[in-house]
């Protein structure tokens, strides 16, 4: 996270040592190292719920796109059941189409 090298950890530690004295700087650096720990935990709770609201947004978005793909089929299977009946009427006899009787009109 932070890039601090070997030289920049010993120039805080001796400026730590002079404001705080021999006395005071283990009792800093224990409640220093508390909070850098505690600081961790924070930044990789945050980094899991990150991923978890991520992985549920994903999740989301799969499920709209899904019942967009399943809205979409059924509206095809009604186009062609229609498209379907159409035909048969097209293709069915009717009275009309079929060729006069000379017998009927006759008599």
């Amino acid at each position: 996270m932070f890039e601090v090298g070997f030289s920049e950890l010993l120039m805080i530690g001796l400026v730590a040592l002079l404001v705080l004295g021999p006395e005071k700087l283990p009792k800093a650096a224990r409640i220093a190292g508390l909070w850098v720990g505690k600081a961790r935990g924070i930044i990789s709770t945050a980094k899991a719920e990150i991923k978890q609201e991520l992985q549920a947004e994903e999740m989301r978005q799969l499920l709209q796109q899904r019942i967009g793909a399943d809205e979409l089929q059924q509206a095809l299977r009604d186009t062609q059941s229609a498209v379907d009946d159409i035909n048969f009427s097209l293709q069915a006899p009717t009275e009309t189409d079929q060729p006069n009787d000379p017998h009927k009109s006759a008599g």
